[in-house]
C-alpha cells in the first residue's frame, strides 16, 4: 500500500513534516530513546495508535525492517473547520455541512463522501479518534470524491457543533429517538446534518446539543437503514427543498 510507512525515525520525520497520519501501529513492549521520542510526539499530536502483534506489522510492512512501528498516512489533506466555516459563510448563503459522529466503516464513509459531493455539501466533519480513516479503500469507494470535498478533523464532535451553532448554522441529528420526521424539518437555512455510527447512532451527549432531531419513516420490519443510505436520504431531502420552485 502506498500510504504505509514504517520505521520509528521515518514516522517521526513524517509527523514533523506535517504529514497527516491516520493511525500508528506499535509492537507491544517497545523500548529505547527513539521510541520514547515517538511516543511523546504521538501523545502531543493526539494520533490514534494500536498495540498489535508483530505478525500484523510484518503484513503491513511486507516483512520489511519496521522496528516495531508502522504508520498509515492519509492520502488527502485535512482542513481547519473554523476556516472552512468562515469561507463558506462568505461564499455561500445556504451552507450545508455533514458531521459524522464516529462512523467506523470505510466503505460507508466512502459512499457518504460520494453522496455528499453530489449533493453540494460544503465540508465533512469527522473526529480524530474513533472514526473511519481516509485510506485507499475510502478513496476508491468515494469514486475520487474525497479529493473534491473538504474533510475537517476535530478533537471532539461536540466542539464542532458548538462552533457551527455559534456561526449561525442549525444542527439536525438523524436519530430514531424522536417523533419528528425528516420531511418536517426546514432545510432552507444554514444546516449541519449529523449522522451517527453504525452500531450506536448519534452519541447521546451530541443529541442533547442539536437544534433538531429527525428520523426517516420505516415501513418494513427491519428497524433501521444502512447509515450511508440514511445519509443519502437526508441529503437529498435537503436538495429537494432547496431546488423546489
Amino acid at each position: 500500500m502506498s500510504d504505509i510507512i514504517f520505521g520509528i525515525r521515518t514516522i517521526i520525520e513524517a509527523i514533523e513534516s506535517n504529514n497527516t497520519i491516520n493511525k500508528i501501529y506499535l509492537q507491544k513492549g517497545l523500548r529505547g530513546d527513539l521510541y520514547y521520542e515517538l511516543d511523546k510526539i504521538i501523545k502531543s499530536k493526539k494520533i490514534a495508535t494500536s498495540i498489535v502483534p508483530i505478525e500484523k506489522l510484518n503484513r503491513l510492512s511486507k516483512n520489511n525492517n519496521h522496528q516495531g512501528a508502522v504508520a498509515q498516512i492519509s492520502p488527502v489533506e485535512f482542513y481547519d473547520l473554523e476556516n472552512i466555516i468562515e469561507k463558506t459563510m462568505v461564499a455561500n448563503k445556504m451552507p450545508l455541512f455533514l458531521v459524522l459522529d464516529q462512523l467506523s466503516d470505510v466503505r460507508n464513509f466512502g459512499a457518504i463522501i460520494r453522496t455528499a459531493e453530489c449533493t453540494g455539501v460544503d465540508a465533512i466533519v469527522i473526529q480524530k479518534n474513533g472514526s473511519a480513516p481516509v485510506n485507499a479503500e475510502t478513496i476508491k469507494t468515494s469514486a475520487g470524491a474525497a479529493f473534491k470535498i473538504p474533510i475537517c478533523k476535530v478533537d471532539h464532535i461536540k466542539d464542532a457543533l458548538f462552533l457551527l451553532q455559534a456561526s449561525g448554522i442549525k444542527t439536525v441529528a438523524a436519530t430514531e429517538k424522536t417523533e419528528e420526521s425528516v420531511y418536517d424539518i426546514n432545510f432552507n437555512e444554514p444546516i449541519a446534518i449529523i449522522m451517527g455510527s453504525e452500531d450506536r447512532g448519534v452519541n447521546p451527549s451530541v443529541l442533547k446539543m442539536v437544534d433538531y432531531k429527525a428520523k426517516l419513516p420505516i415501513l418494513g420490519e427491519i428497524e433501521s437503514l444502512n447509515v450511508s443510505v440514511a445519509c443519502g436520504a437526508f441529503l437529498y431531502e435537503t436538495v429537494r427543498q432547496r431546488i423546489k420552485k
